[in-house]
């Protein structure tokens, strides 16, 4: 089934209707077309799978209405079949901006769905689960282990937040989400994934310690792993875990001298002060071959901050939304070949 092949049908009769040169059952149809879509939206709204088909096909039938609306800009992209396709009646300009409000409409929802199902996994796989060997049973010096309703054996680990990624990328592309899209919801997930964990960090002295730092740098070289499986390198989710990176880096490194001092000023640049400070206070050996972090070393360390200019705030958004954009994607599939398959029950259609 080709991409978005739900769109090319609704198309397919907003041309019926244009050839008709009918205005009412076009505005008919479209309101119609378009207040499904909602609906359905509405009463899938936890659904992710119904969601990421809704959004991809909201995306190519306004792909469609561009590609085929006969305006200069887009016909370049079309071959010269393609081009007699084009309609011959009619500016649906507005319906287009009515169809990208309600795309991102969807998108949003779609965010929020797939950050709830991901959410509960973070803490638990990127800092808790220790699959370092030998460090499973070290604990920091001065705390009990936590208590938890959950069983270790039910306990989610990194393999769970990979498994829920992979999940999403694979339902994404069998429902034909132009991939530029599918770019900016896996941007969105590593910035949810670094900051939840980034949060926590900054709340448990238990996990600021040099072998946990070890841990979370390990757990970002699997996502960085995983986004190379899927040729997904150049979609920016690696930068959105360099705040992270930073910090698993500042655990593992060496916290005495003025050189530590000034390398620790210099190269955690996606920290704020504020965020330096913390980890360095919230320090905690893991055994007895390891020190404190001096209050003067602390000291030292601020003092070195102090012209830079950042947010005093500790804690990370986690609810921050980069702007999603809707790239034009010209469908290369011709019109006249498009077939409905019988499972999609349109029997009451008919090609002329």
């Amino acid at each position: 089934m080709i991409p978005g092949l739900p769109a090319h049908i609704l198309f397919m009769c907003v041309r019926y209707a244009d050839h008709l040169n009918e205005d009412d059952m076009l505005k008919s149809f479209m309101n119609m077309a378009i207040n499904g879509i909602k609906q359905v939206i509405k009463e899938h709204v936890e659904d992710f799978e119904m969601m990421s088909f809704w959004l991809s096909n909201t995306c190519h039938f306004l792909n469609c209405l561009k590609q085929y609306s006969g305006e200069e800009e887009f016909m370049k992209y079309n071959s010269p079949q393609q081009n007699k396709n084009n309609l011959q009646h009619f500016d649906l300009s507005e319906y287009r901006q009515v169809l990208s409000d309600l795309a991102i409409r969807i998108y949003h929802q779609f965010i929020i769905v797939m950050e709830n199902n991901i959410q509960p996994m973070i803490v638990p796989g990127m800092l808790e689960y220790e699959s370092l060997q030998g460090i499973s049973g070290l604990k920091p010096t001065g705390f009990r282990k936590r208590s938890s309703s959950i069983d270790d054996t039910d306990a989610y680990t990194m393999t769970s937040i990979l498994q829920q990624l992979s999940y999403f990328y694979t339902t994404m592309c069998q429902n034909g989400l132009d991939s530029e899209l599918l770019k900016q919801a896996v941007k969105q997930l590593f910035y949810l994934i670094g900051a939840v964990t980034l949060n926590s960090l900054f709340l448990r002295k238990d996990m600021c310690s040099c072998r946990k730092g070890m841990q979370i740098r390990c757990n970002i070289s699997y996502l960085e792993e995983w986004l190379k499986e899927k040729n997904l390198q150049n979609c920016s989710a690696k930068e959105t875990l360099e705040p992270l990176s930073q910090a698993a880096w500042l655990l593992q490194v060496k916290k005495i001298t003025d050189d530590d001092a000034k390398e620790i000023s210099e190269r955690c640049t996606c920290l704020s002060a504020v965020q330096i400070v913390k980890i360095l206070n919230s320090y905690t050996p893991i055994d007895d071959f390891e020190k404190r972090v001096t209050p003067s070393f602390v000291r030292k360390v601020q003092a070195m901050l102090n012209n830079r200019e950042n947010s005093p705030q500790l804690m990370l958004d986690t609810k921050y939304l980069f702007q999603v954009t809707f790239p034009f994607t010209p469908s290369p599939h011709p019109l006249e070949m498009i077939q409905i398959p019988s499972s999609f029950k349109l029997g009451f259609l008919t090609r002329i």
